[in-house]
């Protein structure tokens, strides 16, 4: 499986981005898939997760930093991942990446892509 990450770039503070992961193919059977990041300097963090619960809609899960202001959701119909970034802030910049996990193993990772917020 490959994934695809894109729609980051250059946005000042406040701005909004929407991060996309294709996936080479379908993306149903995947239990879970995340967007992580990593600032220079540090360590790799979950941003955001949504887990299949075999309806349209996931369980989400988010990093307190960006509780109410990230939204994540898959389409399987398109077999993407987003991630949709609100109120961005100097410290939401990292490279972002997409992951995803399917039973009885398995995970991918996709290529990252960069965020930059300017204050």
């Amino acid at each position: 499986v490959q994934l695809q990450a894109s729609g980051g770039g250059l946005v000042q503070a406040g701005g909004s981005l929407r991060l996309s992961c294709a996936a080479s193919r379908s993306i149903f059977s995947f239990v879970f898939m995340g967007w992580y990041r990593q600032a220079p300097g540090k360590q790799r963090e979950l941003v955001a997760s949504i887990t299949d619960s075999g309806t349209s809609d996931g369980r989400t899960n988010y990093a307190d930093s960006v509780k109410g202001r990230f939204t994540i959701s898959r389409d399987n119909a398109k077999n993407t991942l987003y991630l949709q970034m609100n109120s961005l802030k100097p410290e939401d910049t990292a490279i972002y990446y997409c992951n995803a996990r399917q039973l009885p193993g398995g995970t991918w990772w996709g290529q990252g892509t960069q965020v930059t917020v300017s204050s």
